[in-house]
């Protein structure tokens, strides 16, 4: 399989020369148990690459799992990644597998891998070296085969010279090294991808697609994206919800993109990796539904066959109405109050909602809110969400 097709298969838009050396070392790489490091700043797409080796390895027909390590709070990560026995700790009410232990025979993707803390980091060297690992309130060693393919967006050389990573452990993780191109540097690849991004969501939502202006195609080569593709995915779905106007300038355009001072700091590189605009994110979600909600509402209003009777006829809009609140608005949206409410107090209130409906489990309520499982997890601690 050349190349494009390799593209095609997994989705991966450009043709940047960076871009496409990583994928030729992934497929390279593939056939082999060695273990891959794939380095990259927040929201590049690092996550294709294990995808791409565990496809074209033989261990392609077993289990491909992926963690990120920076969305399980430290006090569980141990059980997460090598299970526990029951009652080894309060909560656990039965024996439970880890990630090593259900992947064996497989390939397993741990994200993040920098905010893994020491005493797992010991524990993890020890599996990659002889593939065995003991449960959290066990003394029975077990075996595992298992291929590990980790990412990070974390310098790992200055991590380790601040105590906060394992010498060798970097050098085990880092047999193969990968790095993913920031999209600043793709230039030619960001119109690509606008266009990807504003077709999908044009045929998920049955709306014309955007496109740029030369000046605004201009202007998006020439801006430093610090949020990289996630950014840029989520600037197009901001402006296809709100612009009416579907062919965007480059006026229309700047409104979407931070200030440029803001736009020229550092990618942030620490524990919270990059989540541009968040909270602003579920409120346009939250916004998009609305507009649905009331195009439905709209639709039926039209199609009402009049009626002589101008009582049936309030009655069919109160019925209208209310299967309208009842059956099309997924999500709950706290009712205008006469106090201000800011972005954070929404964002508390759809995020419990979220979490309620999906029984506190918040892999489905992130996906459900549009966001990453991490950045859920960061919401609910800065929040105080119980």
């Amino acid at each position: 399989m050349d190349l494009n097709q390799i593209k095609q298969r997994f989705g991966i838009i450009g043709n940047d020369p960076e871009l496409d050396r990583a994928i030729e070392t992934a497929r390279q790489v593939a056939p082999t148990n060695l273990s891959v490091l794939v380095t990259g700043e927040s929201g590049v797409g690092k996550e294709v690459i294990p995808q791409i080796i565990h496809q074209f390895s033989a261990r392609k027909h077993n289990v491909y799992l992926a963690l990120n390590c920076g969305g399980i709070p430290e006090g569980t990560i141990d059980s997460e990644l090598f299970g526990h026995e029951k009652g080894s700790f309060t909560g656990a009410i039965e024996t439970r597998k880890g990630y090593f232990e259900e992947a064996n025979g497989g390939t397993l993707f741990l994200d993040e891998v920098a905010e893994l803390p020491l005493s797992t980091q010991v524990r993890l060297l020890r599996v990659l070296q002889t593939g065995e690992f003991i449960k959290v309130g066990s003394a029975k060693v077990q075996k595992t085969d298992v291929r590990v393919v980790a990412a990070t967006n974390v310098n790992l050389l200055n991590a380790i010279r601040d105590g906060k990573f394992r010498e060798d452990l970097y050098y085990r993780l880092c047999t193969v090294p990968i790095h993913i191109p920031p999209l600043r540097e793709r230039k030619d690849d960001i119109v690509l991808l606008f266009r990807k991004f504003a077709l999908d969501f044009a045929d998920q939502n049955m709306v014309p697609a955007i496109r740029l202006t030369p000046d605004a195609q201009e202007l998006a080569r020439n801006y430093r994206w610090p949020g990289n593709i996630r950014q840029l995915q989520g600037v197009v779905n901001r402006i296809s919800v709100l612009e009416s106007n579907r062919t965007i300038s480059a006026e229309v355009l700047a409104r979407y993109l931070p200030a440029e001072g803001a736009g020229n700091l550092p990618v942030r590189t620490g524990n919270a990796g990059s989540d541009y605009m968040s909270d602003r994110d579920i409120i346009f979600k939250i916004l998009y539904q609305l507009r649905q909600d009331i195009d439905v509402l709209t639709a039926r209003l039209d199609n009402m066959p009049a009626e002589a009777d101008g009582e049936a006829a309030h009655n069919k809009l109160l019925i209208s109405a209310e299967d309208v609140h009842t059956n099309a608005v997924p999500t709950e949206v706290p009712l205008p109050v006469e106090e201000p409410v800011s972005i954070q107090d929404v964002s508390a209130e759809l995020i419990r909602k979220a979490l309620e409906r999906n029984g506190g489990r918040r892999k489905p309520a992130a996906e459900e809110l549009g966001i990453s499982e991490r950045t859920l997890y960061r919401k609910i601690k800065e929040l105080g969400i119980q």
